[in-house]
């Protein structure tokens, strides 16, 4: 067995896990509109417990109805009791261990309802003369309670143990918190008093909960972006007084949603790999508790290195386990190669939680998220022969998909290299994961046997030849050049070329866009030492970003001093200046070279179209081919069609 360390048991109380590793409390929006458990939720717990997970958390259920928003899984009430019990025998049922994560969501409810809005002191909404006001005595103690009821619904549905939120901005966080908690009662001012709320949440848990049924807590380890916040020596100080009133384990998250530390929660592919590591051993260290680390923990050596150093007792692998539900097996198997690895690129988890338009989350690398039952690949018994223009990831997608249906794909790449545009934006700083992540797939097709061609565009003489029954076109998109005077100068280069190594800027650059792509090429040449201006037609630059990462992005602009004018139009290119129009006025900005990085367009498939029409193919377009998107478009459309193939 792979991994020593990270696959052996550990007991607490009476709770015996085959390993060390924890699918956490994730939001999924796979609950009902009032909280119910969905078989949809069930499966996807489910895959990741037939994967080899050792204790699979709920997501935050709420615990107290007038203040539990829509879509959130809820235990404030027995009604939900068979829901959660389905959960819990199935993931029995699956050879796995069942946590609810109890929660009660302080101000995190006010995106999501009016009423019910539980927080230490009084806050004026911004812009408003509404001032949503502190907690009374009378409702605490009433939250009190319902902590303690909702533990005992968890015991009746048959989990192996609970966990207490008491993290994140939510209102046990915010009480224990000096940056929000302004009280001057037996609920404020010293550390004791901080943490009143808390303890009597803990020991209203402990009352209704079995002896020998364990109690986490997920924690921040300090506050981050808070003036007056919580620091690490507090929160030690607190989970001594919490091991008194019966917590057993330290779940050690960090980050609050009040601040740019929202990054910290769901942390992008910018903040280091086990970024959080060392605060939790420091918790561990301090406190003598059990002990969880989290933050971007994605490969089981370093998983394996956490527990075998002491770092932690365990770990929280939760993103790695969305994009590859087998994470765990893979690991304890020593088949590393297999393991599709997480990004951190938030575009399908944090981005599609938080998007009105996404029902529920999804994966760039695992387009089967949420549709675990649906998307179970099937074996053919009709194979085909499917041709597949672009090795870029829809390419790659559909190729290793079709493949493992038993279809007969041939993947041709016009270049002399797989991963296309997912591979180049790997080049761009912070982001080698993901240019590891398209090697990774192209790697993995190669051991599948899937038939590759490079520096193979696919043309009709070429569809001619290999009789396909089907095509996909996965051809992408290429950069777009404005129709500018002076594009065509010597000093004048585009995104693509820059972030390939096919062309170099150098002294004052203008970067004309300030998209993702610009930005990047932006912070890329800024490693050298030049002067970077960014100029952007849009009121802000970053517009296409996730939230998360823009804010990644966004420090990283201001660390390294490059500049963004933001409202103003590139109307010409001269030898040593940019001429921009900004509030009907034009200026000068001087510059040495230029790049442009406004956008891409969809390379042209007409051609390719109207042979296979004619010759009656099936033909299939998918990812930037069809409108130049994000990569998760791109794979979520491979899965599609290669599924529907």
């Amino acid at each position: 067995m792979a991994f020593d360390n990270l696959f052996s048991p550990i007991k607490i109380r009476g709770l015996e896990l085959k390993n060390r590793i924890v699918f956490p409390a994730m939001g999924t929006k796979m609950a009902t509109e009032e909280g119910y458990v969905t078989q949809q939720l069930i499966d996807y717990h489910v895959a990741r417990v037939v994967g080899g997970c050792g204790l699979n958390f709920t997501e935050v259920c709420g615990v107290h109805g007038p203040s539990n928003p829509v879509k959130f899984l809820a235990i404030h009430d027995d009604k939900y009791i068979p829901g959660l019990k389905a959960l819990a025998d199935a993931i029995h049922a699956a050879g796995g261990k069942a946590g609810v994560q109890l929660w009660q969501g302080g101000m995190a409810a006010a995106s999501y309802q009016q009423g019910g809005i539980i927080i230490p002191s009084d806050i004026q909404v911004p812009g408003t003369d509404y001032v949503i006001p502190g907690a009374s005595i009378e409702t605490i103690k009433e939250v009190v309670k319902s902590f303690g009821e909702a533990a005992r619904r968890a015991v009746e549905a048959g989990y192996d143990c609970v966990e207490f939120h008491a993290g994140h901005n939510y209102s046990p966080h915010a009480f224990l918190s000096p940056a929000f908690n302004k009280r001057t009662d037996e609920y404020g001012g010293s550390l004791e008093n901080r943490a009143r709320y808390l303890l009597e949440c803990i020991r209203a848990i402990r009352e209704n909960i079995p002896e020998d049924m364990p109690l986490f807590m997920r924690i921040v380890a300090h506050d981050d972006y808070l003036e007056n916040g919580l620091t690490i020596e507090e929160m030690i100080a607190f989970c001594k007084m919490a091991r008194e009133a019966g917590v057993d384990v330290l779940n050690v998250s960090r980050g609050n949603f009040s601040t740019a530390a929202l990054k910290y929660e769901v942390p992008p592919v910018d903040l280091p790999r086990g970024f959080n590591v060392a605060n939790a051993e420091r918790i561990r260290k301090e406190t003598g508790m059990i002990t969880i680390a989290v933050g971007r923990i994605n490969d089981p050596a370093q998983a394996d290195e956490i527990i075998a150093s002491g770092k932690a007792d365990m770990v929280v692998i939760g993103r790695a386990q969305l994009a590859d539900p087998d994470f765990c097996n893979k690991a304890r198997e020593g088949r590393t190669e297999d393991i599709v690895k997480c990004v951190g690129c938030n575009q399908g988890c944090y981005d599609g939680f938080v998007s009105p338009e996404m029902p529920h989350i999804t994966c760039l690398r695992n387009p089967a998220l949420g549709r675990e039952a649906e998307y179970a690949l099937s074996k053919t018994d009709k194979p085909k022969k499917v041709l597949i223009a672009g090795g870029g990831v829809a390419g790659l997608e559909a190729a290793l998909t079709l493949k493992r249906r038993g279809h007969h794909p041939i993947l041709c790449e016009a270049s002399d290299s797989l991963g296309g545009q997912f591979r180049l934006a790997g080049m761009a700083p912070r982001k080698e994961e993901m240019k590891d992540a398209a090697i990774a797939m192209g790697e993995a097709a190669k051991r599948e046997n899937v038939d590759i061609r490079l520096s193979t565009p696919v043309t009709p003489e070429l569809i001619d030849e290999v009789k396909p029954d089907e095509v996909i076109l996965a051809i992408g998109s290429e950069p777009i050049m404005p129709n500018i005077p002076g594009i065509g100068l010597p000093h004048v280069t585009n995104s693509h070329d820059i972030l390939a190594g096919r062309a170099t800027a150098s002294g004052n650059v203008v970067v004309v866009g300030g998209g993702l792509v610009g930005l990047e090429v932006a912070e890329h040449l800024a490693e050298g030492n030049n002067s970077i201006t960014v100029v952007e037609m849009l009121d802000e630059v970053a517009k296409d970003l996730g939230y998360l990462r823009k804010i990644c992005v966004m420090e990283s602009l201001y660390m390294k001093g490059i500049k963004t004018i933001t409202g103003a139009k590139c109307v010409e290119i001269k030898e040593n200046a940019v001429v921009i129009e900004k509030d009907n006025k034009t200026e000068e900005i001087p510059c040495d070279a230029v790049v442009i990085a406004v956008g891409a367009k969809s390379r042209s498939t007409d051609e390719l179209v109207e042979y296979c029409k004619a010759h009656h193919i099936p033909c299939h377009i998918i990812g930037d081919a069809v409108r130049a998107r994000r990569a998760l478009n791109a794979t979520a459309e491979a899965a599609a069609v290669a599924r529907a193939v």
